[in-house]
């Protein structure tokens, strides 16, 4: 690694941490719209998250389940990236996360945010399919959430495993 990239790859330890030990938006989702069940068999990865949309915004989110420290850590940093927004931002975030990692494009903040923490990840293709779990579990539950349930209704789980990245 290079000097430049020293201060990204200090940014990167310290916020995975931070999330890994204090996950947002963890646990159960009272009345969840949209849910998706992700898990990745290759390294035990296991997640399930849940949204409230209304409108086309994701009004709430909550994910739970197990997972390494990068998984974790991604998880929350979209649960923050996505809350509140409109679905077809969360969709578009997705696309250029996974492009950064996967190295189709390079990262930037502006774009990002604090997500841009995690593009050293594209150094480590083991890891990719941990960081990228939860967004694919957000990209299923969007998916499948699209017919309208009843509201006292559970709504259909989408199961995703995650694919080996591309490259």
């Amino acid at each position: 690694m290079n000097t430049a990239d020293a201060p990204l790859s200090d940014l990167y330890r310290e916020l995975v941490l931070e999330h890994k030990r204090a996950p947002r938006h963890w646990g159960a989702l009272e009345r969840p719209t949209h849910q998706s069940h992700g898990h990745s068999p290759q390294c035990g990865d296991d997640l399930t998250l849940q949204l409230r949309v209304h409108d086309g915004r994701i009004e709430d989110l909550r994910y739970h389940g197990q997972g390494c420290a990068i998984c974790i850590a991604s998880a929350s940093m979209m649960s923050e990236a996505v809350a509140g927004q409109s679905v077809e931002h969360a969709q578009a975030l997705h696309e250029h996360f996974r492009a950064v990692l996967t190295g189709q494009r390079e990262p930037e903040e502006r774009t990002l945010g604090k997500l841009v923490s995690l593009a050293g990840v594209r150094r480590s293709p083991n890891r990719i399919k941990c960081a990228l779990l939860a967004w694919h579990a957000l990209a299923h539950a969007l998916a499948e959430g699209d017919a309208p349930e009843a509201a006292s209704m559970q709504p259909p789980t989408a199961q995703v495993v995650v694919p080996e990245p591309a490259r």
